[in-house]
Formats: structure tokens, C-alpha cells, sequence
């Protein structure tokens, strides 16, 4: 199989990267500040390093998961790794803001955005089956 620029896989893939690599780099930036959006808490000392960290390890999915040719053809592992971190997280950020009652300005659109992305991760890779 083919994917062109404008397949809706590879369309999905590239979003998905864009917001993981620039939510890495802010991270890597300022963890205190994407902690205190995400979660409403603050972060310092190790906290910091680890935040910085995740930072680095989302700045490599998304680089890793950006699309080419190889990339979005069946058999890939980018698909399956973007789709299976994209659920986890939502669900993790669900979590933390119900069971963990936290929560800042930016975790319930963190929650619906990661989502979002893995229902049209499925829904792309459904339409191709």
C-alpha cells in the first residue's frame, strides 16, 4: 500500500507528532509551567529533571512517529506506538483529574485532545481495513 501525503493516516500521524514534539519541547523549556497548566501543581528539584525527561522522551516519539512512506505503510510501528501512548495518557490524565483530583487549566483538554487523536488513529486505520 502506497500512503501519499494526503492519506487521512498519514494526515493523522503528523498531527499527532506536531503536538508530542511541541509539548516536548516545552517541556523541555519549562516543566515547572506545563506542570502547573496540566496539573495545577508545582514542580521543582527532581521533579524538574523528570519533567525535562518527558520532555525529551515526547520530542522522540513525535520525531520517530513523523510520517513518511515507511512510517505509514501497514506493519509500521509508528501507528501502533502513537495510538497505544495516546491512549494511555488520556486515560492516565482522566485518572489524575477524577481519582487523583488534580487537575490545572490545561488537563481536561489534555485528556480530550489525546482522545481525540486515538479515535481518529482507529477510525483511519478502520477506514483502511
Amino acid at each position: 500500500m502506497t500512503a501519499d501525503a494526503g492519506t487521512p493516516l498519514r494526515k493523522t500521524l503528523a498531527f499527532a507528532a506536531v503536538v508530542e514534539v511541541g509539548t516536548g519541547l516545552a517541556l523541555m523549556i519549562g516543566p515547572a509551567m506545563v506542570v502547573r497548566l496540566l496539573l495545577g501543581a508545582e514542580v521543582s528539584g527532581v521533579g524538574t529533571m523528570l519533567g525535562r525527561c518527558f520532555g525529551i522522551a515526547l520530542l522522540a516519539l513525535g520525531l520517530a512517529c513523523w510520517p513518511s512512506r515507511s512510517r505509514v505503510e501497514s506493519g509500521s510501528a509508528a501507528f501502533p506506538a502513537m495510538l497505544i501512548y495516546n491512549v494511555l495518557i488520556a486515560l492516565y490524565l482522566a485518572y489524575l483529574g477524577t481519582i487523583g483530583h488534580v487537575g490545572g487549566l490545561l488537563l481536561w483538554p489534555g485528556v480530550a485532545l489525546h482522545a481525540v487523536v486515538a479515535l481518529l488513529l482507529v477510525s483511519t486505520w478502520r477506514s483502511k481495513a
